[in-house]
């Protein structure tokens, strides 16, 4: 779906090669303002907003994790889940240069490189998603369904409050 009164982005390129439905948001970003206040501008609750994290192991390695609004990554289940030392959580900078996007903007969609992406397990039991369309204050609701057909991501369960 083209809808021209969202930003095109590189994310809603890839949804439409993707053949994804989706809905747009557009909110007021408020840097440092977080999920908490795009489930507040958008009225729905912070667990089914979905963040878009970027990590690295311990060779240097980038890779995605989503995750509910309202919980954080545990980097050691995640590290052990995938069988390395260490995951930490990429400076922006550096998340910038593998993703494409600015923080407080980054989507799994239409990464600049090809990123592994790995998704808790709960995001999959909501009946919609609303997760970063690429832009700062712009999000795309869509199904867990379409998430993971379109991005065929690794169920983690590494949640904690």
């Amino acid at each position: 779906m083209t809808d021209t009164r969202f930003p095109t982005t590189a994310a809603t390129r890839f949804l439409a090669d993707h053949k994804v439905t989706w809905r747009g948001h557009v909110f007021p970003y408020v840097d440092k303002g977080g999920t908490k206040h795009s489930s507040a501008q958008l009225g729905v609750p912070e667990h089914s907003v979905i963040k878009t994290l970027v990590f690295e192991d311990d060779d240097k390695r980038p890779l995605i994790v989503l995750m509910h609004g309202d919980k954080m990554v545990s980097t050691k289940a995640l590290a052990r889940a995938l069988g390395v030392k260490s995951i930490t959580p990429c400076k922006p900078e550096v998340a910038e240069r593998h993703t494409g996007y600015k923080v407080g903007g980054t989507s799994p969609f239409g990464t600049k490189k090809p990123l592994p992406v790995h998704a808790q397990t709960t995001i999959f039991d909501l009946e919609t998603l609303y997760i970063n369309g690429g832009g700062r204050g712009f999000l795309v609701q869509i199904t867990p369904a379409d998430l993971d057909r379109a991005l065929s991501p690794v169920r983690v369960d590494v949640a904690i409050d």
